[in-house]
Order: C-alpha cells, then sequence, then structure tokens
C-alpha cells in the first residue's frame, strides 16, 4: 500500500544549510522510490491557519519510507533540515481504493 512522508514546515531559516539540503534530497529518495506530490508551494487557507509550508512524498510502502529516513544517505543530510527549520513529520499509509468514507469504521 502506497505510504507519504508528509511534513508541515512551520519556520524555515534560509541559508546555505537549507539550499545544501535540497540539493542532496533527491538523491536519498531514488533509491526507495520516493517521488515529490506536494513540495511546499501555495496554499489556501480555508480553516484556521497554516503557518509554513506542506511537503508530501509519496513511497511505494511504508517499508519504503521508513528505508528511506533512516538510510545513511538521509541521516547524512537530516540535520541540515533540523537545525534550520521547525516542522513536524509523519509517516502515513494511502487507502486501497475504491475507498469510502465509513471504511475507517470497520
Amino acid at each position: 500500500m502506497t505510504a507519504y512522508a508528509v511534513a508541515h514546515m512551520r519556520q524555515v531559516t534560509p541559508g546555505p544549510q537549507i539550499v545544501q539540503y535540497l540539493q542532496k534530497i533527491d538523491a536519498t529518495l531514488e533509491p526507495f522510490g520516493g517521488r515529490f506530490i506536494v513540495h511546499g508551494g501555495d496554499v489556501e487557507v480555508i480553516e484556521n491557519s497554516w503557518p509554513g509550508f506542506l511537503i508530501v512524498i509519496e513511497f511505494p510502502d511504508r517499508d519504503h519510507v521508513r528505508g528511506w529516513y533512516h538510510s545513511p544517505a538521509y541521516q547524512e543530510i537530516l540535520a541540515l533540515r533540523t537545525g534550520n527549520s521547525q516542522s513536524d513529520v509523519v509517516f502515513a499509509d494511502g487507502v486501497l481504493h475504491p475507498h469510502k468514507a465509513t471504511d475507517v469504521l470497520e
């Protein structure tokens, strides 16, 4: 089942370390089948507030997303992000299709 790494980047300090992180992250995703679905950009806030940026990276399954995050290549650049931003990161599974809202009740 498809899985996602989702980050809410509430605050980012621009600078050379964030640039270096952005220059290196793509190579860490490739071996695990990761690809950006949402990467910052404009969000339209409909309810409450949304400070910051949304990042969504798709992977073939939860094992791949965990493998990427814990890989030596990603761990090598992780501090470039965490030292220069405030963010929340979660892993989430996609749904099997067809899917209805009531499926979560089962």
